[in-house]
């Protein structure tokens, strides 16, 4: 059976980690967490001293860094970061990582490189228009801004988001949206292949199984 490559894409909070993980899993693929990628990449930078508008400089550290994301795994040079990366200022650096066109163009050949072969569900911001513009499957999920910020503001992996005022989520979401959807380099979009999912008030077991009949439907 031809192993496809799964392209899910959205804003924060649309549910696209849980849902590309439990894809993942029901399908026997890897799952490949981008948006970790340019976290860890941001966290490496500011622990090694790098000025993180120096595009070159942490280009450079993102092709030579050693990235380990297997099994829910995130290490970056042998740090385990899951945790890490999950907290305002690593918000505010991976957003200004992800801004630089060199930086972008290293982190989409590795993950080229991690899917290439198939049998893969990969998320994040432009894995349908730039890093897999030819996958075999796309979704773009979305969801309200408010049901956006109340997940976000419930998610303990989120530390930036734990015992914050809802409307600071929703306002720091927006601001996230903003700079993702406005950036040069790849910016967040629905590729125009895309299947839209939108997830507001539907269960996530819900939107699993509509996951999968999709892919079913275009493996078929």
């Amino acid at each position: 059976m031809t192993r496809l490559i799964i392209a899910i894409d959205g804003p924060s909070g649309a549910g696209k980690g849980t849902i590309a993980r439990a894809v993942a899993a029901r399908l026997g693929y890897r799952h490949v967490d981008t948006g970790a990628m340019y976290r860890a990449l941001a966290w490496q930078a500011r622990r090694d001293g790098l000025d993180l508008a120096d595009e070159n400089a942490v280009a450079a550290l993102g092709a030579r860094a050693a990235f380990d994301l297997e099994h829910g795994r995130v290490r970056i040079d042998g740090h385990d970061v899951a945790a890490a990366i999950r907290t305002p200022e690593i918000d505010r650096a991976a957003t200004t990582v992800a801004r630089h066109a060199a930086v972008r163009r290293v982190l989409v050949a590795r993950q080229q490189a991690l899917g290439a072969a198939g049998g893969v569900v990969m998320e994040g911001r432009d894995i349908g228009t730039a890093v897999f513009p030819d996958a075999d499957v796309k979704i773009y999920l979305d969801a309200s801004p408010e049901e956006r910020a109340r997940r976000r503001a419930a998610d303990p992996a989120h530390t930036s988001s734990n015992g914050a005022q809802l409307s600071d989520v929703a306002t720091a979401l927006a601001e996230r949206d903003r700079s993702d959807s406005t950036r040069a380099a790849s910016p967040l979009a629905i590729a125009p292949d895309a299947t839209v999912v939108d997830t507001t008030g539907v269960p996530i077991d819900v939107v699993i199984e509509d996951v999968l009949a999709l892919i079913r439907s275009r493996s078929s």
